[in-house]
């Protein structure tokens, strides 16, 4: 029989409403499991063990009074540190914000807590989200749960590593140009992107206001869409929020695949990515060839300029979301002031970390003077291309699959002198970010080191429930998704920073 901390999102709460187990025992057991593991991977930077044992035995009080309970009926779930907490603590990994409590609950906070489900605390990301392995954060580098001594992705790798070390039953994360696909894919669970508007970004703290959405990470597919069913919902309060209809993304799930249109788009397929991982997609393919899918070779034509556009389209509204950091309002300010130019230079200074740093000075090089119409104006033109190659795609295929990731996990500081190579960590994942798209990263098989590959499903506009669908009748036919890290991947370290 599973331990508590094992059990998947959906299971927790059919045990609980069966009346097997309370709120607060499974609250208690992954409690005790973070303070055995948190200091070794350091998923969490902030556990708020008080408030989850009463919002537990909150709601064991009101099973017990017979009350109706919602979808997330005492699950605990983790949240990035970059999705506001109304009386916890978020930081966004980052000096600048070390000390900040939100003065409001972020809109998907609210959902999560009216469908009854149990805050652990927040997990940690590369600071501002600005990172694909997590070692960009000022409190520490979370660690790869199925080797300590590598990432787990990023900018949400905290949230992936809370989910594949069993630290949290369920997790949001943010994804702006693959920031909860790639950590999914790295850490071997199943992560989210839902079409841009899907969900409220209220409450999220911006980086790219155009790119950014709050999506799931998972044990299981299933999780994935029982989660987006409670945060999916138009917000008045978040202008980009479609007021489009929500459908129950777990009642679509199926496993007949039958004319069911796969594309592979060749583009996804060529130099930089590894054999190990080109086999495990192809072999993921082949699979649903077995289950009845058609898979059709497809093309991106503009797929080579993804990687340009996305670090000048990011990076420009970067430094413009970042500018409110001034050390006048809230955050960080300096002790070392003669003026209000040097209060400014100052705090941000000593406040942002050096990829942040390096982000500003992009993105205000694209929007100043003279460079506007050569960089911002012509990203946002191939910007359109993108959009058109996935439109007519669409006319062709029902969903595409590809790579998350180029590779498996890599060490920890192997990419950090290098930021080109750690920006091209998201080569497979920012299109869909561009374009606007959903995408959903899930385990498709374990390298010859013993770590985790993902792969990419990804649909049209608004074809979450059809995204969700095809990813689930994979998930069921393999047993991927059921793998998690050896025991002794999960020993102390003396190295454990």
């Amino acid at each position: 029989m599973s331990e508590l901390y094992e059990l998947s999102g959906h299971e927790v709460r059919s045990r609980i409403l069966r009346r097997e187990v309370s709120a607060e025992e499974v609250t208690r057991s992954l409690l005790e499991r973070i303070s055995k593991l948190n200091p070794i991977i350091h998923a969490y930077v902030t556990v708020d063990a008080e408030g989850a044992v009463a919002r537990a035995k909150e709601i064991d009080s009101r099973i017990a009074d017979g009350e109706k309970m919602g979808e997330l009926c005492g699950i605990p779930i983790a949240v990035k540190d970059n999705i506001c907490t109304l009386g916890m603590p978020t930081t966004c990994s980052s000096r600048i914000l070390e000390n900040f409590s939100p003065p409001y609950e972020a809109t998907v906070v609210e959902a999560i807590l009216e469908a009854d489900a149990v805050i652990l605390g927040k997990t940690n990301l590369d600071e501002f989200a600005m990172g694909s392995s997590t070692e960009n954060s000022a409190f520490g580098t979370t660690r790869n749960p199925w080797d300590t001594s590598r990432i787990p992705g990023g900018s949400s790798g905290g949230s992936a590593a809370a989910i594949a070390a069993d630290l949290a039953s369920m997790a949001l994360g943010s994804d702006t140009g693959g920031s909860i696909r790639q950590p999914a894919a790295l850490c071997g669970v199943v992560g989210l992107k839902p079409t841009y508007g899907r969900v409220s970004r209220y409450g999220l703290v911006a980086f790219g206001s155009s790119l950014d959405q709050i999506g799931p990470i998972t044990k299981d597919v299933f999780d994935a869409g029982l989660l987006l069913n409670v945060i999916a919902r138009h917000d008045p309060k978040d202008s980009t929020s479609a007021p489009e209809p929500t459908p129950n993304y777990v009642a679509g799930l199926k496993t007949d695949m039958t004319g069911v249109k796969i594309g592979l788009p060749s583009e996804y397929f060529g130099e930089g990515l590894s054999e190990d991982v080109e086999s495990a997609v192809r072999a993921a393919a082949a699979k649903y060839e077995e289950l009845g899918a058609e898979i059709v070779d497809i093309s991106l034509p503009h797929t080579e300029y993804a990687v340009a556009t996305y670090y000048i389209i990011a990076t420009a509204e970067a430094c413009s979301n970042l500018s409110r950091y001034d050390g006048v309002h809230y955050g960080h300010r300096t002790e070392r002031k003669s003026d209000i130019i040097e209060l400014y230079s100052r705090s941000r200074a000593e406040g942002f970390g050096p990829e942040v740093k390096r982000r500003i000075m992009l993105g205000t090089h694209a929007l100043s003077a003279g460079y506007y119409d050569a960089y911002y104006l012509k990203a946002a033109q191939v910007r359109a291309l993108f959009r058109r190659d996935f439109d007519e795609a669409f006319e062709e295929v029902d969903v595409m699959l590809c790579p998350t990731s180029p590779t498996p996990a890599f060490k920890i500081g192997e990419k950090a002198s290098d930021p080109l190579a750690m920006y091209l960590s998201d080569i497979y994942t920012i299109s869909a970010n561009l374009a606007g798209i959903p995408g959903i990263s899930m385990p498709c098989g374990i390298s010859p080191d013993g770590l985790p590959i993902g792969m990419q499903l990804m649909a049209g506009t608004f074809d979450d429930e059809k995204l969700l669908r095809v990813a689930y009748a994979y998930e069921q036919a393999t047993d991927h998704h059921l793998k998690r890290p050896a025991p002794d991947a999960l020993q102390d370290r003396k190295d454990a920073g």
